[in-house]
């Protein structure tokens, strides 16, 4: 698959199949979408190109939002996940100011014909694309006439599910309900940090963590806990461990954290990249009196996790 982030760089498309749309997660729902656009493509002998949009329009539209918009795929994840599904190309459109007031029709004509001269449009029923969201499926088809390409509708059904999975995945992830949000996603919720420097308390009482550093402010972290996890370590090394999410109220601390318990590993990581695959939540955040009592709890999480880790494995 091909990523491209400069539309006026993009190759020669063959009998364009394009959907639109923003895809986050690309999720079980989604991937109906995407079965249909490839499929499509391969009947035709043809191109499936998704287009996206960055930063999201969310991100964009809710600048002054004092509620921070929270996504569940960076660019790099979604790129991932939507080679996985047989799409030919991604393209990711810069969401401005001036792009969000194009109107509608010279949405169609000079974006969509002008940089990628469909062949077919695969959109669903109730898509809104254009300055005040004012262009619909209805003026779609008929500039699908006009402009020489065909327009496909996607299943009400599956739009409906769509939107239903997506805000179902963000709630269950915030509220600690990974197992169902996996199962919504089709595949198990990761992110990648940096490890960086932490008190190094860990290290003290038999159980060192890799703290890890987010790039992406908006992407996702789940809500505060003991995980069970898996990962990759420098993209190639597997894992198991435990996670712990919190501001490690044993301590007093203020700050959220992200830290990692690596099992059977010692070794300096500081500045490696860590993919975390979250499996499971084990138990919430909790302030313990002393040590021992954190210490007893830490060898019963990893015994917990290290169950359900290889049950699953």
């Amino acid at each position: 698959m091909q990523l491209h982030k400069d539309i006026t760089k993009l190759p020669s498309l063959t009998k364009a199949v394009l959907t639109i749309g923003s895809f986050d997660g690309v999720h079980l729902g989604h991937k109906t979408i995407l079965q249909q656009l490839t499929e499509a493509a391969k009947a035709i002998d043809g191109t499936s190109v998704v287009i996206s949009f960055f930063p999201h329009p969310k991100l964009f539209l809710g600048q002054n939002n004092d509620k921070p918009i929270a996504l569940l795929n960076t660019i790099d994840e979604k790129a991932t996940l939507m080679e996985k599904s047989g799409v030919d190309h991604l393209v990711l459109v810069p969401f401005t100011a001036e792009f969000a007031s194009m109107e509608a029709e010279a949405y169609i004509s000079d974006f969509l014909v002008k940089f990628f001269h469909p062949h077919i449009v695969i959109i669903g029923h109730d898509h809104r694309f254009g300055k005040n969201r004012s262009g619909d499926f209805n003026l779609m088809k008929s500039c699908g006439i006009k402009y020489g390409f065909q327009v496909l509708e996607i299943p009400e059904c599956v739009i409906n599910n769509i939107g239903i999975s997506s805000t179902t995945i963000r709630n269950k992830l915030k509220s600690g309900d990974v197992t169902e949000a996996n199962e919504l996603l089709g595949y198990q919720y990761s992110f990648t940090g940096t490890v960086i420097k932490g008190n190094q308390i860990g290290r003290t009482i038999g159980f060192p963590t890799a703290n890890l550093s987010i790039e992406d402010d908006w992407k996702l972290i789940p809500c505060n806990g003991v995980y069970a996890v898996s990962g990759l370590l420098k993209e190639k090394e597997s894992f198991k461990g435990m996670m712990n999410i919190g501001n490690r109220p044993t301590f007093d601390g203020k700050e959220r954290n992200i830290e990692v318990h690596i099992f059977e590993f010692d070794k300096e990581i500081y500045k490696e990249k860590l993919t975390i695959n979250i499996v499971q939540k084990i138990r919430d955040e909790i302030k313990f009196t002393n040590i021992n009592e954190l210490q007893a709890q830490l060898k019963t999480d990893q015994s917990t996790c290290l169950q359900l880790l290889n049950h699953l494995s």
